[in-house]
């Protein structure tokens, strides 16, 4: 198998300068950039609204008395994160409405932050409150507000993060400082609020929660527009005499068609690879936190362990990704991240069988929390060299919603699913469980995928990239 970390891209692509390995010395200077400090910042903000409209929701439905299988559907406000493909046309082509003046990326950020803000704010409005269950449509389409703002914001934010980079080294680096503070908002939005509902009460802290949106705002602000995509952008959106392509071919059609035709056939397996890669995670997130209700595992120890030890695995999970990714190659990182996944998700099983000891509890959350980092940085990176500048946002939020329509729509059925594993010798508990164990077994597709690709692919995906022609 040949696996190599990717070659640099060519001179019409963000990183013009033929890259070269920096030292450990030099990335740590590097953290001090300005464009670092500003992805840290919109890392932050785009995390924030991830498990709020999801996992952390279930944890507030569960103790509210939701049924599971109801707990499930309502994830699919998350489904919004699967369209992004039309959210990246989008801000790839047309202006931001009244922030125009502030660039197409900052301002469509800046738009992108606010709509989350306000869809929060009616989550915390409409959240259960021992109401009947009816009420929870008006939670729904509050948190499908956030979720189409979230989706957008990420969008525009990918797209910022791989135009801005000097070089792939640099892209490594802003993938990583992005991947941190994302890692932190997720820590923040799944452990903190915890605490902070046992205080205040849920709808209090998703307001409070909605309010931290503004340091996506302040990054947006800080950030540089990144001019030269500004001008690619221009570029392919003209024929070869200088006038103006048709918009709903050029906005919506030819970034697919440039994708295809710069990866030929593998183009399919590649985005069968992403559709399947985190398959076995998304199932998984509706129950989790219903799954510690159930058990009865007490919310202060679930913040205290992801507060402490679980934030570290993860970060230090993101880091190692990124370092494997660099020095090993992404391939055999994501080889990696793909035997970790699985053995990650059938751990929770042993919650059940074993008994939710602390000690278990925290084993399984450190080993959960390195192994899914590592393999996101490892996917974010891989997906990272797949986009031609101009159509960056577009192609990028193609390959996310690969990553992301699948899982997000199979686990709206992961409640019931549980559900209807409990029979007469089997209770709610153990068919928790069970689930675990079925959820783990469809990280093994994914992962013969990768080997199958990675075995065949003679030349890092970052080399077969190509640019629309300017003219």
């Amino acid at each position: 198998m040949t696996d190599q970390t990717p070659a640099a891209p060519d001179e019409t692509t963000p990183a013009a300068a033929k890259p070269r390995r920096r030292t450990t010395w030099e990335v740590i200077r590097s953290l001090g950039q300005p464009k670092v400090a500003a992805m840290a910042a919109l890392g932050f903000s785009s995390g924030l609204p991830f498990l709020l409209i999801g996992n952390t929701l279930g944890y507030w439905l569960r103790e509210g008395g939701v049924a599971l299988a109801a707990i499930g559907f309502l994830s699919w406000a998350g489904l919004a994160y699967s369209f992004k493909f039309v959210w990246g046309a989008v801000v790839d082509r047309a202006p931001p409405p009244l922030l125009a003046h502030l660039g197409r990326r900052r301002g469509w950020m800046i738009l992108t932050q606010v709509g989350v803000g306000v869809g929060l704010i009616g989550m915390a409005i409409f959240g259960p409150k021992g109401h009947a269950v009816g009420d929870l449509r008006f939670l729904a389409v509050a948190a499908i507000m956030a979720g189409v703002s979230a989706a957008s914001q990420d969008v525009v934010i990918d797209a910022w993060r791989i135009e801005i980079a000097a070089d792939s080294a640099e892209l490594g680096l802003l993938t990583s400082a992005y991947s941190l503070a994302f890692r932190v908002a997720i820590i923040a939005t799944d452990a903190w609020i915890l605490g902070l509902a046992g205080l205040v009460g849920w709808s209090a802290s998703y307001g409070l929660f909605a309010f931290l949106i503004l340091v996506g705002v302040f990054g947006a602000l800080y950030a540089r527009e990144p001019e030269r995509a500004d001008a690619a952008i221009e570029a392919v959106s003209r024929d070869a005499a200088g006038h103006p392509v048709r918009a709903a071919y050029d906005t919506v059609v030819e970034p697919f068609v440039s994708f295809f035709r710069t990866h030929g056939w593998a183009a399919i397996l590649m985005l069968a690879v992403i559709t399947l890669y985190h398959l076995c995670d998304y199932l998984r997130g509706p129950i989790l936190n219903p799954y510690y209700v159930d058990l009865h595992i007490p919310k202060s120890e679930v913040m205290a362990v992801r507060t402490s030890i679980g934030l570290a695995s993860s970060m230090v999970g993101t880091i190692v990704g990124g370092l494997l990714a660099l020095r090993i190659g992404v391939w055999r990182t994501l080889i990696l991240g793909g035997v970790l996944q699985p053995i990650a998700i059938a751990a929770f099983a042993f919650l059940t069988y074993w008994g939710p000891s602390p000690a278990l509890f925290s084993t399984v959350m450190v080993f959960d929390g390195f192994s899914m980092s590592l393999a996101g940085i490892a996917l974010i990176s891989y997906m990272s060299t797949l986009t031609s500048l101009g159509y960056t946002a577009t192609q990028y939020a193609l390959l996310t919603s690969a990553l992301a329509w699948t899982g997000k729509f199979l686990k709206g059925f992961s409640g019931a699913w549980v559900q209807g594993l409990v029979t007469p010798t089997r209770d709610l508990t153990h068919a928790y469980a069970l689930f675990y164990l079925y959820a783990a077994a469809t990280g093994i597709p994914a992962l013969a995928l990768v080997l199958w690709l990675a075995w065949n692919q003679r030349k890092p995906a970052g080399a077969k990239r190509v640019q629309a022609e300017p003219t």
